[in-house]
């Protein structure tokens, strides 16, 4: 038997929304959007409809709402205000989302528990979207200085927190200096060292770096079959990488272990790193960083595009520029000079 189609009276609006719920709304150019109950044709959807089409405002049972102190109900309270509803309506749809989903991860949590820590956690986590790191981090200040503003909180935590620093080619090229302060608060034996002289001195992504172990290492070289290109590399064991490779122990199937004795993955080393380098005071600094510090170093030893591709892997000369920008302009120019010289 064929299923005939419930037709909608004039005005109405349905959709499924994101989470697959059917919503259904009364939508007169000139009046105020409303909301119906469902279903479509019931009783209750007709008595509604009657008082938006005689524009009388209709009243839908709504769910509970969120305690005011956790993040699910300050986000339901900002969503509501004014500073809110002032924004154009591109941006309410861009920051809805972002809150939205920022809700559904971490509504439960109290409003006065969160700490830097807390969110350097979170945006690390993206360390693959620098851009999209950044602008959460930008909501979430909005955030809670509307929770200072209720009471709810005395200060904003958040206040001069720094996101991912963009140099228009991605992640921040690590310094010496940078790379001293690290190995200076994180001396050799602890794992926050090795991890530094595992991606320093291979130029490896973290992705390949979690998955190095002594199964690896042979003959003064350590081998690595990067996971993003499928390329396989013999990279020879810089001193200073063999100098802490020395002080670990060799029982394990991956150098990188969690404190539960695990390989890392991906994301969880982003996070780690993110703060051991938070504690050895290098905010703009992240794991992906010492590729390129690699990368620059080898530029400013004089290297070609191509040995340096012979350590890091990559396939264009263009990756290697852009990861090459860094290279300390005075070095390079004493080597150009020094070549100059050779010739007369």
């Amino acid at each position: 038997m064929t299923k005939t189609k419930l037709s909608k009276p004039p005005y109405v609006h349905v959709f499924r929304d994101r989470h697959g719920k059917v919503r259904m709304y009364f939508n007169r150019p000139g009046q105020p959007k409303l909301p119906l109950p469902g279903p479509l044709n019931s009783a209750a959807f007709f008595e509604a409809y009657a008082k938006a089409v005689a524009g009388t405002e209709v009243r839908v049972v709504a769910k509970p709402c969120a305690a005011r102190n956790t993040f699910a109900g300050l986000i339901e309270l900002y969503l509501r205000s004014p500073a809110f509803h002032d924004l154009a309506a591109s941006s309410r749809a861009t920051y809805r989302r972002q809150l939205d989903k920022f809700r559904e991860e971490y509504g439960s949590k109290p409003v006065e528990g969160l700490r830097r820590k807390h969110v350097s956690h979170i945006i690390g986590r993206m360390q693959d979207r620098p851009e999209a790191a950044n602008t959460l981090l930008k909501r979430l200040k909005v955030l809670m200085n509307f929770a200072v503003d209720l009471e709810l909180i005395t200060h904003n935590p958040l206040t001069g927190m720094k996101g991912f620093k963009r140099e228009g080619d991605g992640y921040h090229t690590w310094s010496d200096d940078q790379i001293e302060a690290f190995e200076n608060r994180h001396p050799i034996g602890t794992k926050a060292r090795l991890a530094l002289a595992l991606m320093l001195y291979t130029g490896q992504r973290r992705s390949d770096a979690v998955r190095m172990g002594w199964q690896h290492v042979s003959d003064g070289t350590i081998s690595v079959r990067q996971l993003k290109t499928g390329a396989t590399l013999q990279i020879p064991i810089h001193d200073k990488l063999k100098a802490v490779l020395e002080q670990t122990p060799k029982n394990n199937m991956t150098f990188l272990l969690t404190r539960y004795g695990r390989p890392f993955s991906v994301a969880g080393f982003g996070n780690w790193m993110r703060d051991r380098c938070d504690e050895a005071g290098l905010e703009d600094c992240s794991s992906h960083g010492l590729r390129k510090a690699c990368a620059r170093r080898l530029a400013e030893a004089g290297c070609s595009n191509q040995e340096i591709k012979a350590i890091t892997g990559h396939e264009t000369e263009a990756e290697v520029t852009r990861y090459t920008k860094a290279a300390d302009q005075k070095i390079m120019a004493r080597h150009a000079m020094g070549k100059l010289s050779d010739i007369g």
